[in-house]
């Protein structure tokens, strides 16, 4: 059975499968009873996801063409002399579900669920180092929690966020150069979350998005969700390449230019400060706003980063987001926008009708740390136990760059490593083997929006995994390697 995807058509490739295999039902070269191959094999052999080919089939079985029952495979069902189904006995789901869904790439997702598999070896997911934080001081914060709340209501926060929280995050913004006012603040569980908000508000379906070519999978997403036209912009080693901008802008006329400012996630790449200068001349002259990522810039190991967009806008251009997901207790979910108050205004009654009860423990456990001083201190500790992760896994790599001749970078600050694969080295097939022996990691292709490139890349945290993991899971990539130079896997 052979069926070819046209990548330039503009026909959903669900329903481009579907048609090719209804056309060889018809002529006859496949029949009845035929067993046609697993979602997940067809998927490989086409190169699609398999979400792809589950949506081609139930196109077919919506039609009586094919039959299947739960784990078993799929047949062709098409004689001529049978009646037409009883089309009344169940609805088929994937069918029924937004196309934009059906067609969601989970990989990322898949491989960050496996940083918590017992047993595995987790390079892949951007988690927050366990060290700093000792479960008896944990502990500690919880229970003060429960007894100094007094008469306050136990578990609720209000619809912008705790008042508290607020006031000492407005403190720790005059302390990297971005004065405003608790009315200008709200609080999110993620940055995700905020961006999906930002979006909801601002954003309509057609309009388009300037962002960097290699980017987190998860802000891409959210955009293309959010009915979001990416517009992609190649980068280097001083962050996203400004020189044609102002054609591009003028060309597509984007509603937004996201920018992840200070060690991007994947590449570890901070934004230079000529071309932070440069987004904010822009945002200036088009009236365009910047949506600022800037949740690495309190993880670096030499000397603090480059001032944020947000510091230098005078004219309430940027939304700056910061999230402390990868410097606070891990799962501990807290993150912030600020934003012109009317703005904030809204996302208040947004959270009103979509989240109702806002996370209390997550912000409170962050008061206290805050309030405390225990942040700062633990924040301290946390750039002391990366950097040492990071110099364990960059010399592994060394000694892997003279004997197989990959590259990659050593970030100066965030969590993660970007590492490039020899011509002919595919990162997917080294992840499946690596996987063999419980370890994972991200592989390039989740990076790249439109999906054509990345296949030589690969992402490495090295926050969350001990020493010794890093060091048995630097073994097995190793291994991986030599048994691709000996194998050609």
């Amino acid at each position: 059975m052979k069926i070819e995807i046209n990548r330039n058509d503009k026909t959903p490739v669900y329903i481009q499968i579907a048609g090719q295999i209804k056309n060889m039902l018809h002529m006859g070269v496949i029949t009845d009873g035929y067993v046609l191959p697993s979602e997940r094999v067809l998927a490989a052999e086409l190169d699609v996801h398999r979400n792809t080919v589950t949506r081609a089939y139930s196109e077919l079985k919506s039609e009586g063409l094919l039959d299947s029952s739960r784990g078993s495979c799929y047949r062709v069902s098409f004689p001529s002399n049978k009646p037409a189904p009883d089309r009344r006995k169940a609805v088929s789901w994937e069918a029924v579900m937004r196309r934009e869904y059906d067609d969601f790439m989970t990989d990322f997702d898949e491989l960050y669920s496996q940083s918590f598999n017992p047993g595995f070896i987790s390079f892949a997911g951007g988690v927050a180092a366990r060290e700093p934080y000792p479960a008896e001081e944990i502990a500690d914060v919880f229970e003060e929690l429960v007894r100094s709340s007094g008469d306050k209501a136990y578990f609720y926060v209000p619809y912008q966020g705790d008042p508290e929280l607020i006031k000492e995050i407005v403190k720790y913004l005059a302390t990297i150069g971005i004065r405003t006012k608790s009315s200008n603040v709200q609080i999110f569980s993620e940055n995700n979350q905020a961006l999906d908000f930002i979006l909801q508000l601002m954003l309509s379906p057609g309009d388009g998005v300037i962002v960097d070519e290699v980017m987190a999978s998860d802000v891409y997403r959210t955009i293309e969700l959010a009915g979001g036209k990416l517009i992609t912009v190649p980068s280097d080693e001083n962050g996203m390449l400004c020189d044609n901008l102002d054609k591009i802008i003028e060309t597509n006329k984007p509603k937004f230019i996201y920018v992840d400012s200070s060690f991007n996630n994947p590449t570890g790449v901070l934004l230079s400060l000529e071309r932070r200068r440069k987004l904010l001349e822009l945002s200036y002259k088009y009236r365009i706003p910047i949506i600022e990522d800037d949740e690495s810039s309190e993880i670096y190991y030499s000397e603090r980063p480059l001032p944020s967009i947000k510091s230098m806008d005078h004219g309430d251009n940027v939304i700056y987001m910061y999230s402390f997901s990868l410097d606070m207790v891990p799962g501990i979910g807290v993150s912030f926008v600020v934003a012109d108050r009317k703005i904030i205004k809204q996302f208040s009654n947004m959270v009103s009708l979509r989240v109702v009860n806002p996370d209390w423990a997550g912000q409170m456990v962050m008061l206290q740390y805050m309030k405390s001083g225990l942040f700062a201190e633990r924040l301290a500790d946390f750039r002391s136990i990366c950097k040492s992760k990071r110099d364990r896994m960059c010399a592994r790599l060394a000694e892997m760059k003279e004997e197989f001749g990959l590259d990659f970078n050593i970030p100066d600050g965030g969590v993660y490593i970007w590492v490039k694969l020899p011509e002919g080295m595919n990162s997917r097939k080294l992840l499946r083997e690596a996987q063999k022996r419980r370890l994972t990691f991200m592989p390039g292709h989740v990076f790249f929006p439109r999906k054509n490139m990345g296949a030589r890349y690969f992402r490495l945290n090295f926050s969350y995994p001990t020493e010794v993991e890093i060091d048995r899971g630097m073994d097995i990539l190793h291994d991986c390697l030599c048994n691709w130079h000996t194998n050609k896997l």
